[in-house]
């Protein structure tokens, strides 16, 4: 155990102490005096009293292979470690190759202490490091850091426990996850104080918010500490979510202890949110003010848990600004966000029984409809005078395949059918790939131009494309790519396709909706 020293702003200093932080946790008094103030590897040199110890994914043929990952079927379960106690564990890293999109919302972490029935941490894995939505974002703070553009997730969390963790990982996507790496670095002790607290993480969602109730953040009985919040939202309409204020109802008192002045408050920032990281609190995913942006916030209690003897009750307020199509507006109104969370916290006694975590697709906000997969589209394809084929190219494309289509002149085109089966208002995203012979070429469905591209890049890559929000009808489409030119440093006019895909919100407004009408 060692101390922390954070540069925040360039200029700003904060010294946080690990062993500190163990003991607000209730983790062992006996090493507090090794501390010197100012120096941040003040007492590294004193012998340790625990056995470190580890379980990983590591080559069982450790000696000979590097078949360092475990692969999880679809609906699978990967059992990353069975410990025996008494311990902790004090660092867990992981990295994932998954082949769904927002794979991290669709892996459940669970980890059992001492046998209990139910977990005592249950969350989606990408929530639990931080980051909503599926998404991989990177980001620092004190108990998490997350890097790799997102992919390489590291939990400091001191998680004790006396006779066993069973640390698990359920895939529930309809796809494989090909590779998970981790580490649980563990240290293992004769004996544990007796005051000594559990670790929990449980996550919960509304989609959307309910109107005339606050969001529930954390329902909790026992006597513990409360240590962090992490928050997510996709915006169902544009305006600030953010108005809401946080209140912390302390061992069956009616009125909240614990009384906020805003979301964005809460979350130790202000005047709304912009990006940002640092050990206590946080902003690593904002997108914006307009309908669909997304965000994810935290806000580490680690200088200030609040301790509960009986229970705790964690709720915040889902308001904020609001302009209607009447144009008449409210800056502090109830909105129907999708809003969800994860509550940190410890306890001594086993916690009480959770209300079910919904299954991994019921945590997405869009479903992603693969509507064109370029390589497997290549036989049917309607396509100018010119070679079509499908081409290799791992690491480029997301299968490992493209369509490659090679006309040479400006009067090549291609086509592409498939069909819905019911009506969907969708974003649409085309996934091409850029390279330094390939044309410009005009996108259109159904006759309606979407896009004109310049597929043209001194270095070949994949490139996402947005190509606006459409109402698509249930029936056939045909999706189009005519070549109108090249690039003056292109070498040719070729096409390479990846996919086309429509993100659709699982929640959708009824015709006539307004906000107004069902407030308090």
């Amino acid at each position: 155990m060692r101390s922390q020293q954070f540069t925040l702003n360039g200029n700003i200093m904060i010294k946080t102490n690990f062993l500190g932080f163990g003991l607000a946790l209730g983790f062992g008094a006996q090493a507090l005096a090794q501390l010197s103030p100012g120096n941040p590897l003040a007492g590294l040199e004193k012998l340790k009293d625990f056995e470190a110890m580890r379980d990983s994914s590591s080559d069982p043929d450790w000696r000979n292979g590097n078949a360092d990952s475990r692969p999880i079927a679809p609906g699978g379960t990967l059992v990353l470690a069975d410990l025996k106690g008494p311990g902790m564990i004090a660092h867990f890293w992981n990295t994932i190759a998954h082949q769904a999109p927002f794979y991290s919302r669709l892996l459940t972490l669970r980890i059992y202490w001492d046998g209990e029935k139910n977990p005592s941490v249950e969350c989606p894995i990408g929530d639990f490091f931080g980051i909503g939505h599926g998404l991989d974002k990177p980001f620092v703070s004190l108990p998490i850091k997350v890097s790799s553009d997102g992919r390489g997730r590291n939990c400091y969390w001191p998680m004790p426990f006396r006779k066993s963790a069973r640390i698990m990982v359920t895939n529930e996507s309809d796809k494989r996850c090909n590779a998970f790496y981790y580490y649980l670095d563990w240290q293992k002790y004769k004996s544990l104080p007796k005051d000594t607290a559990y670790f929990h993480a449980m996550y919960r969602q509304e989609y959307p918010c309910v109107m005339g109730r606050n969001y529930l953040i954390a329902d909790l009985e026992g006597r513990g500490h409360y240590v962090g919040t992490v928050q997510s939202v996709q915006n169902m309409s544009s305006g600030w979510y953010g108005e809401g204020d946080d209140f912390f109802f302390i061992d069956g008192e009616a009125e909240p202890r614990l009384r906020g002045t805003g979301t964005e408050d809460y979350f130790c920032d202000g005047w709304g949110f912009r990006h940002h990281d640092g050990p206590f609190y946080g902003v690593p995913l904002w997108e914006g003010y307009e309908a669909g942006n997304r965000g994810s916030v935290y806000r580490f209690h680690i200088p200030d848990p609040v301790p509960f003897k009986k229970s705790l009750r964690v709720e915040i307020e889902h308001k904020g600004s609001q302009q209607f199509p009447d144009g008449k507006g409210s800056g502090f109104i109830e909105r129907d966000d999708l809003m969800s969370s994860v509550a940190f916290w410890y306890q001594t006694e086993p916690h009480k029984p959770w209300p079910a975590l919904p299954p991994g697709p019921e945590r997405l906000a869009e479903q992603t409809l693969q509507l064109v997969t370029g390589w497997k589209a290549v036989p049917t394809a309607k396509h100018s005078d010119h070679p079509i084929q499908v081409q290799g190219l791992p690491g480029i494309s997301k299968e490992g395949k493209q369509l490659f289509f090679t006309p040479d002149d400006d009067k090549g085109w291609v086509e592409f059918t498939f069909k819905l089966d019911k009506d969907i208002t969708a974003h649409l995203w085309g996934k091409l790939i850029h390279a330094h012979d390939y044309g410009i070429y005009r996108v259109t469905l159904d006759g309606q131009e979407l896009a004109v591209v310049d597929l043209y890049s001194e270095n070949i890559k994949r490139q996402s494309d947005h190509w606006g929000v459409h109402r698509l009808a249930a029936g056939p489409h045909v999706l189009r790519f005519e070549c109108t030119g090249k690039s003056d440093h292109s070498a040719g006019y070729y096409l390479g396709v990846d996919s086309f895909a429509a993100v659709v919100p699982v929640y959708e407004r009824p015709p006539g909706f307004d906000l107004r009408k069902i407030q308090k």
